[in-house]
């Protein structure tokens, strides 16, 4: 799986796709950077990125990390009774530290990611309001102890090579690629009033102007560069590129739960973060300890790529593959079918 194919998309052309590459390096970089890396006019990246976006292709938004804030994060695997599944997901969907919901195991089980700003917002989800939920038969919730690939800029594997490394370069990279780091930081931040409404705006839209972040916090451009290079430096928030994965042609999805030798768990979580068809993994407690989140071009695909690829990684004891039946929340935004709402 490369780039190359990524460009045979039927949903996007090729500079569609090296704009999507572009963003994912440096994602608040101006139309005119990003022409002038690409060999374009700044009228057609604009063009062009503002149809991904209203066709639900490519989203940008800041993304608040809990960790940053002292808080941990939680996968959530839910078995529910059947009929129940959509209305239980559609309300947590509603929560804004629910960040990524998909169904699957033909429709009995949910799986979403908690991001509790508090240990308030956290104990009232996970210890009050699911387990009184009729509909809900059985709750496992894992903490995530170490990520090693998704979110906090990181380039998703499946487009390497969509641009060249002189481009890449030429872009910059304002908050820097992912790298491994502690899941909770041991000094927390604390944000001041104008933080929070500079975050509010950027979840809205990761490319808002610094006038536009300016006028919303009451700071000028000048102190609004500052601070928000500080929350990107500090890991507070970064600006996630969210694309849909069917445009690119990936229309099989699928949670990985992987038992793996205890000391195997870093060294397969690497290579998991390698792997093009890996848009997330991170070592997490319970029975698995390893969680990834797979793409692939069908079902096909899936079967030789877990089998072939995961299923000789040294170390590995067990794997659970579960296709996602449907895909309801990426990092903080709706899906409608196929396409970021």
């Amino acid at each position: 799986m490369t780039g190359a194919f990524m460009s045979e998309s039927g949903d996007l052309q090729p500079d569609d796709v090296r704009i999507i590459r572009s963003l994912q390096v440096a994602p608040r970089a101006s139309f005119a950077a990003i022409a002038d890396v690409l060999g374009l006019t700044e009228n057609a990246v604009g063009r062009r990125y503002r149809r991904m976006r209203a066709d639900g292709v490519v989203r940008v938004a800041g993304i608040v990390d809990p960790g940053a804030l002292g808080q941990g994060r939680w996968l959530v695997r839910l078995r529910c009774r059947p009929g129940s599944v959509a209305t239980i997901a559609d309300a947590l969907a509603r929560r804004d530290d629910v960040s990524w919901i998909s169904l699957g195991a033909a429709g009995s089980e949910i799986t979403c990611a908690v991001r509790s700003r508090t240990r308030e917002q956290r104990d009232d989800l996970l210890g009050r309001r699911l387990p009184r939920t009729a509909a809900v038969l059985d709750i496992h919730a894992s903490a995530l102890l170490r990520q090693f690939v998704g979110g906090r800029g990181h380039y998703w594997a499946a487009l390497s090579g969509t641009l060249t490394p002189e481009q890449e370069a030429a872009l910059g990279n304002e908050g820097g690629p992912f790298t491994e780091a502690p899941v909770v930081a041991r000094e927390p931040v604390r944000l001041a009033p104008e933080d929070e409404k500079l975050l509010d705006v950027l979840a809205g839209d990761g490319r808002a102007s610094l006038v536009d972040l300016g006028a919303a916090s009451g700071l000028t451009p000048g102190r609004v560069s500052r601070r928000l290079h500080a929350l990107l430096a500090h890991r507070v928030v970064h600006i996630d590129v969210e694309i849909a994965a069917a445009a690119l042609g990936y229309h099989a999805r699928a949670n990985l739960w992987l038992r793996v030798h205890p000391s195997a768990v870093k060294s397969v979580g690497r290579t998991l973060a390698k792997m093009p068809e890996i848009a997330f993994a991170a070592a997490v407690s319970g029975p698995h300890n390893l969680h990834a989140v797979a793409h692939c071009r069908d079902l096909d695909e899936l079967f030789e790529f877990t089998t072939d690829r995961i299923g000789s990684l040294p170390g590995l004891e067990s794997m659970e593959v579960s296709p996602v039946l449907r895909h309801v929340k990426q990092a903080g935004t709706l899906l409608s079918g196929d396409r970021l709402a």
